[in-house]
């Protein structure tokens, strides 16, 4: 009889509001606090995961995430480096329309990000993750932040890291990755 692959569900929570989140300006290494409405954001993720059933809790190591789960209530198994935010390079600290004042039409999905990590490297270290949560089974929950956990469901449903741009993610929210029948599926997202 064939080998069946341990079923595997991974809980996804994008950190509270920072300052730089708030205003949209790149937030990848720079760890900023939460702002007192990140904070209240996570504190109200404790009721949203209090019935659930969790057989890992894994953190970004930003703090901006590991306060997210402290004030969540989350007691944190593992701090997993895959899962940092994507690195802005020259970038950090910028917004969008600021960027494109050079660069037009600018994206971080379809540019560069100079002296930063490309889509693919992110989508590697997604990768990764991903098989270590397959590997493991039961249900996972990650703590980290919005566009790196936007690469991370689309590499979950076997996408290109750049579908990520059609997956909105507000800070504070909670999102399901499951399967349906052996394929893989977005369960819930951005709630």
């Amino acid at each position: 009889m064939p080998v069946e692959e341990t079923a595997a569900e991974v809980w996804l929570v994008r950190h509270g509001e920072t300052e730089w989140s708030r205003d949209g300006r790149h937030t990848g290494v720079t760890d900023l606090p939460l702002t007192p409405k990140g904070e209240e954001q996570a504190r109200l993720l404790r009721d949203r995961l209090s019935g659930a059933s969790l057989d890992r809790v894994v953190s970004s190591p930003l703090e901006r995430a590991q306060r997210t789960a402290e004030l969540a209530g989350l007691k944190v198994d593992e701090v997993d480096a895959d899962l940092h935010e994507w690195r802005y390079g020259e970038y950090e600290g910028v917004s969008t329309p600021q960027i494109r004042e050079t660069v037009p039409d600018w994206t971080v999905w379809t540019h560069p990000s100079p002296g930063g990590e490309s889509g693919a490297e992110v989508a590697a270290r997604c990768d990764r993750v991903i098989a270590r949560c397959r590997e493991r089974g039961g249900r996972s929950l990650l703590v980290a932040h919005g566009h790196l956990l936007r690469v991370l469901a689309a590499r979950w449903v076997d996408e290109r890291y750049d579908f990520g741009r059609h997956l909105l993610l507000d800070t504070g929210t909670v999102c399901v990755l499951g399967d349906d029948r052996g394929s893989p599926v977005l369960v819930r997202w951005n709630g």
